[in-house]
């Protein structure tokens, strides 16, 4: 049965009887409908006082074609921990249209470990990143209109990008103005997707509307003939994006299929951005309930690297347990086997794949965190491999747990869940990868060398004239990096010979407050597969959507 199926089974609760169970006041609910809602973030304030409960991040291996199921998990074991009569909240990112319409086909879980309302979700939610393709893109209009009007400022160099939230290649690099009319500078410019925005970072990284405002000035948008930057603030523009952004700035809340409480708000891509739901909506799930599962985008790698050096130094504070996502097959595609091959026996693959798991783990304790490994069950895993799995999680000094969640829902989650409860109460002391204080190169090299495994890296001519003039900030950096590979090389699934890190450009985002430095040949705005989901995606003759899974 295929997802969407599933959901429509279940008869979901109105989304007051689970802001109820919150103890969630009306006065701080704003409802889109039955089942969703938006919470006010002054309801935090009321929450101060409260003790956070437990936070538990979710990632995975680098990411295969097979899917490793990373969401489903999340809710599976949040489902799970309300199934042993724990307190949990759930804290996810929403899903971007890009994705939904070209290879994911969705992004709110699968089988009986999802949120719903599922279609909802998946398209247009609350309006949400919406808003911030109307606030990206109305500072674009605001730019150029600026220079229309005289150019005050005297900008010289645009460097803010328009935005979409779909996949379109074709806009990567535009050229626009040419309509002729007098006084209209036609220049070359681009288009990215809405979730690697700098907006979208801005709105996921502000602490309240202060902050979002104050961050949102910051952005530079360009440069005078001088070189000096030119800022949303010098265009007088911070105020009519706060305006845009501020319901949007409201965590969302839902609900899983179980009726558990699941907080959806934001969604920053976690190859060309952090990758990371608000830290507004983890906030208000860490007061709402004794345990948050929460999950970085992609592999451990990426999401769950950014979630520890850039959004725990924002939060100040640290995961109480890590719990990393693989399959069987997935191991085995990274062991060299194909597609077809996972699904067979092959036990030396399955060795060979195992070495990127356990550089996961690695980079896990590496922060100084505690780790248990989730496998996604399937009916054809083979018990020989799973023993040989066994052997090297005893090795590690790692415990791991088979996962059925996708068929039974939190019951089947329920080993996972007392792994995790146990884990929590362990003793940790949580470090950086780098500091603050050191210098921009420094910051990647030890990215590049500890959490990758690189040997070194290589920076263009390009690269290093932006790195010499940015200067040493003491911020934190967001490698964009292909997700398919410990390397820069998505093609580079072993990763089993020296590789070194190439960085392409490096742009100092001040609103974000974030160094995001590109590598290999990643995209800001990712193309349609040669098959996109959107094919599959239609309405059924009562209307119901379909193909969305």
């Amino acid at each position: 049965m295929k997802d969407i199926e599933i959901a429509r089974q279940v008869k979901l609760e109105k989304i007051t009887n689970i802001t109820e169970r919150l103890k969630i006041p009306e006065e701080y609910l704003e409802q889109y409908g039955k089942y969703k809602a938006k919470i006010s973030i002054d309801y935090l304030e009321k929450l101060k006082d409260k003790k956070d409960g437990k936070l538990i991040l979710v990632t995975a291996i680098n990411p295969t074609p097979l899917g490793e199921g990373k969401t489903t998990t999340a809710i599976g074991l949040s489902d799970g921990l309300n199934k042993i009569g724990k307190n949990s909240v759930l804290a996810l990112r929403e899903p971007s249209l890009g994705p939904v319409f070209g290879i994911k086909g969705g992004a709110t879980g699968g089988g009986y470990s999802q949120v719903a309302p599922m279609e909802d979700i998946n398209l247009h939610f609350t309006g949400d990143i919406h808003a911030m393709t109307t606030a990206n893109n109305l500072l674009s209009a605001i730019v150029d209109n600026h220079i229309f009007q005289g150019n005050e400022l005297q900008i010289e160099k645009v460097t803010w990008k328009r935005c979409v939230d779909l996949n379109d290649r074709a806009l990567r690099k535009v050229e626009i103005g040419l309509s002729g009319e007098k006084g209209l500078v036609p220049r070359e410019d681009g288009f990215d997707i809405t979730v690697a925005s700098e907006i979208m970072a801005i709105l996921c990284l502000a602490k309240d509307i202060t902050d979002l405002k104050r961050r949102l000035g910051n952005i530079v948008v360009g440069y005078n003939k001088d070189g000096k930057e030119v800022t949303c603030r010098d265009l007088k523009a911070d105020g009519s994006l706060a305006v845009i952004l501020k319901d949007a700035l409201n965590p969302n809340i839902v609900q899983t299929l179980e009726h558990n409480p699941a907080i959806i708000h934001g969604g920053p891509f976690a190859n060309i951005a952090h990758g990371c739901n608000s830290i507004i909506a983890t906030k208000m799930a860490r007061k709402l309930g004794d345990y948050v599962v929460t999950e970085a985008g992609f592999g451990a790698d990426l999401g769950a690297e950014k979630f520890l050096n850039i959004k725990c130094r924002n939060m100040e504070t640290s995961p109480d347990a890590v719990v990393i996502v693989a399959t069987m097959k997935a191991l085995k595609y990274h062991g060299g086997a194909t597609k077809d091959e996972a699904s067979n026996k092959n036990v030396e693959a399955l060795k060979v794949g195992i070495h990127n798991l356990l550089k996961h783990i690695e980079n896990i304790k590496g922060f100084g965190l505690n780790a248990v490994v989730a496998i996604n069950k399937y009916e054809n895993d083979f018990q020989e491999e799973i023993d040989i799995l066994e052997q090297y999680m005893q090795k590690e000094n790692v415990e791991y747990s088979l996962l059925e969640n996708w068929a039974k829902g939190g019951a089947g989650a329920v080993d996972l869940a007392d792994k995790v409860v146990k884990l929590c109460d362990k003793p940790h002391t949580f470090k950086n990868t780098y500091e603050l204080d050191d210098d921009t190169k420094t910051k990647i090299e030890k990215v590049a060398k500890t959490i990758y495994g690189a040997e070194g890296v290589e920076y263009t001519e390009e690269a290093e004239k932006q790195i010499e003039n940015i200067g040493d900030i003491k911020l934190p950096i967001c490698i964009a990096k292909t997700q398919y590979s410990l390397s820069d090389d998505p093609k580079n699934l072993l990763c089993d010979k020296p590789f070194k890190i190439t960085v392409n450009s490096v742009e100092f985002k001040s609103g974000a407050e974030f160094i995001v430095v590109k590598t290999g040949k990643i995209m800001t705005m990712p193309g349609l597969p040669k098959v996109p989901a959107a094919e599959s995606i239609d309405l059924d003759e009562n209307s119901n959507v379909i193909g969305i899974f």
